[in-house]
């Protein structure tokens, strides 16, 4: 038993009494094309507060690849933009396409090599293709995320335009596109030219449909399921939508008629087992047992996600640290201090009753030390 805090002050006793994690076979999914974005484990024992584990690091990608699960590289669920800079990601990338060994990966295309300041739209696209050139070169597809420095000098949509168009009729391959809402990240409003999430989607819709032969899909992390399935409807016959709405998965997953989401999830990193055990339900036509499955993770992934969200990796290297793929609860740069010692006991509750413990005596037992740290008795 431990005494957890409870949000709006106060302490309660509290014992795990949730259902056991699934321990799915490995095998992936037949029906729906999953991604699960992973993160990066700190050494915590380095000088710089910026070195990773590579070890654990890649151990955890291959958990994510025995679950049956595709494995999302170098995304911002591994700190981009937050104490991942291009050095370090350049040597995730090159050692996740060395272990991959033909299994399902793909690997984020940023901008975050360009120097502070102002930037061009030209030096944008440079930027973009040296990182597109590196992931294909790995083996992974490469999905093109949104940047910041041209959301930072785009003077309106026709500057998306150009900027996507220009890399877009020089890839060599298929590609993903990244589109990021502020919630992730505050310096991507405005994004596609529109304040207006609506209009945004309608010009990314017509991006796709100009570029329908080189964009194979469109990874969608606005947390609004209305704007993303009317956004999934709009896209040109080829080009595929993947959910990245932490929010609001299985319904999106599942679909409707008139087609599904594929997957592309920050939240499938921490949940894992559970979300390769509810697809595998849904590989079988049981749509009712996905959806009982998938859908008690969702008060999870709403409190992991919560605002401000940008916050989200704290409690998804928490849990990892609960269900013992690495040996402590430290980020790069302390970004595991972004959250309180309250939002932690809360997930540690939450992911009791959606099955995510993979040992709920270990969970608790490495959480007794955080608690102590905070003062609690």
């Amino acid at each position: 038993m431990l005494v957890l805090p409870v949000p709006g002050g106060g302490l309660q006793n509290w014992s795990p009494s949730g259902p056991p994690l699934p321990a799915p076979d490995g095998t992936p999914s037949s029906t729906r094309i999953a991604y699960a974005a992973a993160h990066v484990v700190a050494d915590a024992l380095a000088d710089e507060p910026y070195s990773v584990d590579w070890d654990t690091t890649l151990a955890f990608r291959e958990h994510l690849w025995a679950c049956g699960l595709g494995v999302a590289e170098a995304m911002d669920t591994a700190q981009r933009g937050m104490g991942l800079d291009w050095a370090t990601t350049r040597q995730l990338v090159t050692r996740t396409g060395a272990a991959a060994a033909g299994r399902r990966w793909c690997a984020g295309v940023g901008t975050d090599q360009l120097p502070p300041g102002p930037a061009t739209v030209a030096s944008i696209v440079d930027a973009w293709r040296e990182q597109l050139d590196l992931v294909a070169g790995a083996g992974a597809i490469p999905v093109v995320m949104a940047s910041r420095a041209l959301a930072a000098a785009a003077k309106g949509p026709d500057d998306y335009h150009a900027a996507y168009g220009k890399l877009l009729s020089e890839a060599g391959g298929p590609v993903l596109l990244h589109w990021l809402g502020e919630q992730f990240d505050p310096a991507l409003a405005g994004y596609w030219g529109h304040d207006d999430v609506r209009a945004a989607a309608r010009e990314l819709a017509a991006l796709c449909a100009g570029h329908a032969g080189t964009i194979a899909g469109v990874k969608v992390s606005v947390l609004d399921a209305e704007v993303e399935v009317g956004f999934r409807r709009a896209l040109p016959a080829g080009v595929a939508c993947y959910t990245g709405d932490d929010f609001n998965y299985p319904e999106l997953i599942a679909g409707d008629a008139e087609g599904h989401s594929e997957a592309l999830l920050g939240v499938f990193d921490p949940i894992a087992p559970v979300a390769a055990a509810a697809l595998a339900r849904l590989d079988d036509g049981d749509e009712a047992g996905f959806r009982a499955r998938l859908g008690p993770t969702v008060a999870l992934a709403r409190e992991i996600f919560r605002a401000p969200t940008r916050h989200y990796k704290t409690g998804v290297v928490f849990l990892a640290y609960l269900n013992g793929h690495q040996d402590h609860f430290r980020m790069l740069a302390g970004q595991e201090s972004a959250r309180t010692i309250t939002h932690l006991a809360t997930l540690l509750r939450l992911a009791d009753e959606a099955g995510v413990l993979a040992d709920p005596d270990v969970a608790q037992a490495r959480m007794r030390p955080l608690l102590q740290a905070a003062g609690v008795a």
